[in-house]
């Protein structure tokens, strides 16, 4: 039988799962709920035991799985150790053994999600063709994956990529869910965005359609889209901070693409009128022919990406 790999994308929520050939064509996919209670004792069995259970679905035999990549919501080194993920309830552990033995063997690779979801548009999405790319996912917070040579660059413990704590504003008083102060994902995710039109609608009487009801990062963008001169500012100001920061990180990854990803992206081609000017204005002169593109594989990033960590 032709050689199968699986693909881990492991939420606070569900866990996403595909299979996959060697060439990447995804040929399954199904999700089982994230079991966090007693510490998330009950999370790598029932990975284990679902992609068992696919296995005798399909046929597959254990020597016909090339491996199981996995991705996981914390920072986790070159060794598959992962170093805490206080929202499912780990410590330190090494996830490639545990899940290992829970397969039976089969050979398990794991990474941080973000990086993990990198790795997959670098394969199969807005970045391929790219051996050095940064993907940009602007959700709740900030997360970023930065691919060089091919390789995610996760650093001495797996918090490498960790572009959403770039700091960018001194005078913040506002704390970061990191704890610091000004961090890039204050400003540019979507729960930033949304912050930075509040602060703007208290401090300016101009009127704006973003003064009626409830106010989402949604609301900014459509609004920017119908010309809306206040939203106008807010998306400047986002685009400002942005800019900045992935200049930043130009300067030392060099990529030759940004992909754009998560909910904000869904905004579209708009986005890249405020944050590519900016980013060409800070931008060392060597970084700044980069390409932004959006992502393409949306939440199925992290499959892919996990699989492709089995190639290596």
């Amino acid at each position: 039988m032709a050689k199968r790999i699986f693909g881990v994308d492991l939420g606070g929520t569900t866990v996403k799962l595909g299979l996959f050939d060697e060439q990447g064509e995804l040929l399954d996919k199904w999700e089982i709920p994230t079991r966090k209670e007693d510490s998330g004792s009950h999370i790598l069995p029932d990975i284990a035991d679902s992609v068992k259970a696919k296995m005798e679905e399909a046929g597959i035999e254990k020597n016909d799985v090339v491996g199981v990549g996995i991705g996981v919501p914390g920072p986790v080194d070159g060794k598959g150790v992962i170093h805490k993920a206080a929202n499912l309830g780990w410590g330190v552990f090494s996830i490639r053994e545990e899940l290992a033995v829970l397969l039976g063997g089969i050979p398990v690779e794991a990474g941080n999600d973000a990086n993990v979801a990198a790795l997959g548009e670098m394969w199969k999405g807005g970045g391929r063709g790219c051996e050095n790319m940064v993907a940009v996912t602007l959700g709740t917070g900030v997360g970023g994956g930065i691919i060089v040579d091919g390789k995610v660059l996760s650093g001495s413990n797996g918090a490498g990529g960790e572009i959403g704590h770039i700091h960018i504003v001194d005078e913040e008083e506002d704390a970061c869910g990191c704890g610091n102060h000004g961090c890039l994902e204050q400003y540019a995710s979507a729960t930033g965005v949304t912050r930075l039109a509040r602060k703007r609608l208290e401090k300016d009487d101009k009127a704006s359609s973003l003064r009626d009801g409830e106010l989402s990062a949604k609301d900014v963008w459509d609004a920017v889209k119908a010309g809306d001169e206040l939203a106008v500012e807010v998306a400047e100001q986002f685009g400002d901070y942005l800019g900045k920061g992935l200049a930043a990180v130009a300067a030392v990854a060099n990529p030759e693409r940004f992909v754009i990803g998560g909910g904000v992206s869904k905004a579209g081609d708009i986005l890249f009128k405020y944050i590519v000017e900016p980013y060409k204005k800070y931008v060392f002169h060597g970084s700044r022919d980069a390409e932004f593109v959006l992502a393409t594989l949306g939440n199925d990033a992290g499959i892919y990406g996990a699989a492709r960590l089995v190639l290596g």
